[in-house]
């Protein structure tokens, strides 16, 4: 089984994750996509409480499963309350999906990062890997690319949101509807998220 696995803190979820996870859809062949929730040990602490950020997860996938049910979400990384690290993640789902050919899906900037996370070379030997990148050459960690050159492949995709921005704009009380699917945005307003 092709299994595509799009980590991240979602906090929260916007277009720019819906259009990843479409475009991997109709790219990439993959027959299951999980949406993992996480603590990111490099990134700061997230704003919403873990059950909120499931929560936009959850909508995201039923957003996503709209056009052909493949997505899910997995809670699995935060519920351990400890930092999140990807290896451990494909660990545990090695194991529930009877060792799977799992494709990661990362951006740009955890690309130039990725000798940064833990066991990042068991990473390869057990995973590939869809860069999603901004268009230009994506500048990767030195060698990488010409060691595991079969383990990346390069996705153009620019749809420049983040959520650091989206937060902050919500934080001023400013309409984020243009930039957050519906359902996710309604509850963001409904359950006062980011006030």
């Amino acid at each position: 089984m092709q299994l595509a696995v799009f980590g991240g803190t979602f906090d929260p979820p916007h277009n720019g994750h819906l259009a990843l996870c479409l475009y991997a859809r109709e790219l990439l062949n993959i027959e299951r996509l999980v949406i993992s929730v996480s603590n990111n040990p490099l990134k700061d602490n997230p704003l919403c409480p873990d059950r909120e950020r499931v929560k936009m997860a959850e909508l995201l996938a039923d957003t996503i499963n709209r056009t052909g049910s493949i997505a899910e979400v997995c809670n699995w990384e935060i519920s351990r309350g400890s930092p999140s690290y990807t290896i451990d993640l494909v660990e545990y789902l090695d194991d529930v999906y009877s060792d799977p050919d799992i494709l990661l899906l990362i951006g740009e900037d955890n690309y130039r990062n990725f000798m940064q996370w833990k066991s990042w070379e068991e990473l390869i030997g057990r995973c590939s890997f869809a860069v999603f990148g901004r268009g230009e050459d994506s500048e990767g960690p030195s060698g990488l690319e010409e060691r595991y050159e079969q383990k990346f492949q390069h996705v153009r995709f620019k749809l420049p949101l983040s959520s650091t921005e989206i937060r902050q704009r919500i934080v001023s009380g400013e309409d984020c509807s243009d930039r957050i699917p519906s359902t996710i945005w309604r509850y963001i307003v409904e359950n006062h998220l980011y006030r």
